[in-house]
């Protein structure tokens, strides 16, 4: 009798496990486009984790475009820390979102603890005088 372990390439995209992995057919394809053949299953795993909405925003990325993000009280914009809003009388509010969200359906109170860290790392780090307005 002979184990399998794993599916073959070809039983992966024959029975779509790839969409077991968080994979639609186009970005299937686009795997097999940039390899130049059908990925193995490592392979399909590791595009789905990269593609996937936690690493790469693929869902709510076109969404949050849609919201303004400058203006004359916007005193950092968004990208990789937090965003800040001068609120006058030399004040600021810091605004941060953190997606930690498969840690936290699966360990609530872990996930939720790296979520708050990345909140607490981007905030206080403007307290190191980075910012000068």
């Amino acid at each position: 009798m002979r184990l399998m372990l794993e599916p073959s390439p070809e039983q992966i995209k024959q029975e779509k496990i790839y969409r077991e992995m968080g994979m639609s057919d186009s970005e299937f394809a686009s795997a097999e486009k940039i390899l130049g053949r059908v990925p193995n299953y490592t392979e399909t795993g590791l595009f789905s984790v990269m593609w996937s909405e936690h690493c790469s925003y693929k869902n709510s990325k076109p969404v949050l475009k849609k919201f303004p993000v400058t203006g004359e009280r916007v005193l950092q914009g968004p990208g990789e820390g937090a965003g800040i809003v001068d609120i006058g009388d030399g004040q600021a509010v810091v605004f941060k979102i953190e997606s930690h969200n498969h840690p936290s359906a699966i360990e609530p109170y872990q996930g939720a603890a790296t979520g708050v860290g990345g909140i607490i790392r981007d905030v206080f780090r403007w307290e190191q005088g980075q910012l000068h307005y």
